[in-house]
């Protein structure tokens, strides 16, 4: 079972997150959170799995509240989900240490296999941020992502592990690891979440890849 945080300045919101999780035997509700400092403590004082965070809430917001968790050391993951997809809002909330980022239009099947997803560590993009990330070219890096990195930053980005990536490219999880240290490196990131964000920018990756 997945124990969950919601966290969302709107009632109406956090009752039916709180009723749709609920009513899944997958997932535990441990609490509720109306801006960013109450998650921040809710989660040190709960220690969920997983923190579904929106972004734009009263006093501290939400890269605020994910940056200041990063920070601290809280082991929960955060899956950002929220209404914004703006350039603005996405990849300084994947840089703060978000896991992933979701929009609350999203199927709810997509929400629950989301959830799961961070819950073991994936990188998780809705399509429309992914999308939207390619339109954002920033500069490449001085060195190019090599050939392998491309790959396991492909298997990471369409939801494999460490281990599922050694297995499909026939490596050992130990090379999978250097390969996704030296990409971040190259990144100028420190976690997959930002990388594979940082690469969608760049064009590395695409939304089909």
């Amino acid at each position: 079972m997945i124990s969950v945080l919601i966290v969302d300045d709107h009632p109406v919101v956090r009752d039916g997150l709180r009723s749709m999780f609920s009513a899944d035997p997958r997932f535990e509700v441990l609490g509720e959170a109306g801006d960013g400092a109450e998650a921040v403590a809710a989660a040190e004082h709960l220690g969920p799995d997983v923190i579904l965070m929106d972004l734009r809430m009263p006093g501290m917001d939400g890269v605020d509240a994910i940056r200041t968790l990063t920070e601290r050391g809280v082991p929960a993951r955060v899956l950002v989900l929220t209404t914004y997809d703006t350039d603005g809002d996405v990849l300084p909330a994947i840089d703060a240490g978000a896991t992933g980022y979701l929009l609350k239009d999203a199927p709810r099947e997509e929400l629950f296999r989301a959830v799961e997803a961070a819950a073991a560590g994936t990188a998780v993009l809705s399509p429309v941020v992914a999308t939207r990330l390619l339109g954002q070219r920033r500069r490449p890096p001085v060195d190019p992502l090599s050939q392998r990195e491309l790959e396991v930053l492909e298997l990471i980005a369409g939801g494999s592990t460490n281990r599922e990536a050694a297995r499909t490219l026939f490596i050992s999880e130990a090379t999978v690891k250097t390969h996704l240290l030296h990409a971040y490196a190259k990144l100028g990131v420190n976690d997959r979440a930002a990388a594979v964000a940082t690469a969608f920018s760049l064009g590395y990756l695409t939304s089909r890849g």
